[in-house]
């Protein structure tokens, strides 16, 4: 791990340890809101994107910073996803964390020009570390990962829906589902990217595609070897995150193959 990294890990950890984990299965009522669309927010977020905010303006001064949280009160920050900027979402899989139960994480990057350059996912529970910067690998606790499958045929789908639109959320439950095993999706980004390249699951389909959500783990998994894009093709951008849909796959053959399944549905 290079210096940025280690700082990075020994602030993920004091977050998750000071408020985080204090937190988890302690919290009052009052203390959970719902931001609308079935989204909550607890009081562990906002107090954990401070700290993150402040930890990553101290990494790099006078950067943007994108915020989750920071977004919802002030749509305006958006604007910062055009800039080098930090993104940031303090607790990745809030409805999980509410109810109680893993997994969620915590979810940083560093983007520039609409490109993700670094991107970090933490495992609070778990202590798991997965790091990546362009053009230089995957890592999990500092050790080089390659994508790998889980090898089952058919290969294991874990399919988001839950932002679909109606008549697009049946052509895919008739037309995509019927060719993988499907498993229960976690509701948690941080903990889906990870899935897909370390032989849990082959392939997932992302509809909404918040930068907070896919910015890290998008480069994370194409450096380990495996594939995120557009369903056309293209390439994810932080500043394009009002457009839906991605795919994620261990492998560029398995990407591939429902990528073709989903243009047909088109």
């Amino acid at each position: 791990m290079n210096a940025l990294d280690k700082e990075m890990r020994q602030l993920l950890q004091r977050v998750s340890r000071e408020v985080i984990l204090p937190r988890y299965r302690n919290l009052e009522t009052s203390q959970i809101a719902d931001k609308g669309q079935n989204e909550l927010v607890t009081i562990a977020d906002r107090e954990a994107e401070i700290m993150l905010t402040e930890g990553v303006a101290s990494f790099e001064p006078g950067l943007a910073i994108v915020g989750e949280e920071a977004c919802d009160a002030d749509p305006e920050i958006y604007s910062g996803l055009s800039q080098r900027c930090w993104i940031i979402d303090p607790i990745d899989g809030t409805g999980n964390f509410a109810s109680g139960h893993a997994p969620f994480g915590i979810l940083i990057a560093l983007a520039e020009g609409g490109e993700t350059r670094s991107g970090w996912i933490y495992d609070p529970l778990e202590d798991r570390f997965c790091h990546a910067h362009l053009g230089k690998g995957a890592f999990v606790d500092g050790e080089r990962v390659a994508a790998r499958t889980t090898g089952e045929e058919p290969p294991i789908a874990g399919i988001s829906t839950l932002f679909m639109q109606e008549g697009r959320r049946e052509k895919v439950q008739e037309h995509i589902a019927p060719h993988y095993t499907l498993v229960d999706i976690p509701r948690c980004a941080a903990e889906q990217y990870p899935r897909l390249a370390l032989g849990t699951n082959d392939v997932s389909l992302f509809e909404r595609t918040l930068p907070w959500d896919h910015a890290a783990g998008v480069l994370w998994l194409n450096e380990a070897g495996g594939k995120v894009a557009r369903p056309d093709g293209s390439p994810y951008r932080v500043d394009e995150w009002e457009r839906p849909g991605l795919i994620g796959a261990a492998s560029p053959a398995l990407w591939d193959a429902l990528a073709a399944r989903m243009a047909k549905l088109t």
